[in-house]
């Protein structure tokens, strides 16, 4: 785990040590955008960051347990720098998730609930979906249009005020949101090829 010290600069980059599955990938992405990351549960390393990720593939329940462990569900609520909730860690944004039946984050408004299964459809939900936007968004700028991105999820979030961005899997949810500096994305794009990568170059630009 990363401290803050007096005489290291704080990094430009925090990616939040969440226990999901995908920061391997996320980790990998940065390097392959050239730009150092650190990976930290740390309080005060996560504030001091220009930038924060909240990566997450795993159960909401356990991922809220981890960060309940090390204050951060108290401390990400009140982050002011741009934030990237990615898949699970854009679902943990959310008020409430039906996945262990547990509260989130409530930065953003609404109940993650699990995807529609049923005459062909498939859960978890895998593969290249389109997204449909619905307004002007950050993370939009630079990426290719249409814009491709690649899923794994079993819940998801409703359209609301805060989508800007949907996709469909039987029925629409919310692929890409926002409110204020925080920003959320229900794909991984550490995996969508160059449309992910421009979206996190852009990401990291705010």
């Amino acid at each position: 785990m990363s401290k803050v010290s007096d005489a290291i600069a704080p990094p430009r980059l925090v990616i939040i040590d969440s226990g999901g599955y995908n920061i391997g990938s996320v980790m990998a992405a940065m390097e392959r955008l050239q730009v150092d990351a650190t990976l930290s549960d740390d309080p005060a390393l996560i504030q001091s960051a220009s930038h924060v990720i909240l990566p997450g593939v795993g159960h909401a329940a356990a991922a809220m347990r981890k960060l309940r462990e090390h204050g951060l569900d108290r401390l990400i609520p009140q982050l002011t720098q741009p934030v990237l909730g990615i898949c699970l860690g854009m679902q943990l944004l959310y008020e409430h998730s039906d996945e262990g039946n547990v509260d989130c984050l409530g930065v953003l408004p609404g109940t993650v609930t699990r995807l529609p299964s049923g005459d062909g459809l498939r859960v978890p939900h895998m593969g290249w979906n389109q997204l449909q936007w619905h307004a002007n968004a950050a993370l939009q700028q630079a990426l290719p249009d249409p814009a491709w991105m690649y899923f794994v999820h079993s819940y998801a979030a409703p359209v609301n005020a805060c989508t800007v961005a949907s996709a469909t899997h039987g029925s629409a949810f919310t692929a890409v949101a926002q409110h204020g500096n925080f920003l959320a994305a229900q794909f991984h794009p550490e995996r969508s090829a160059q449309a992910g990568a421009a979206l996190l170059r852009t990401f990291l630009a705010l």
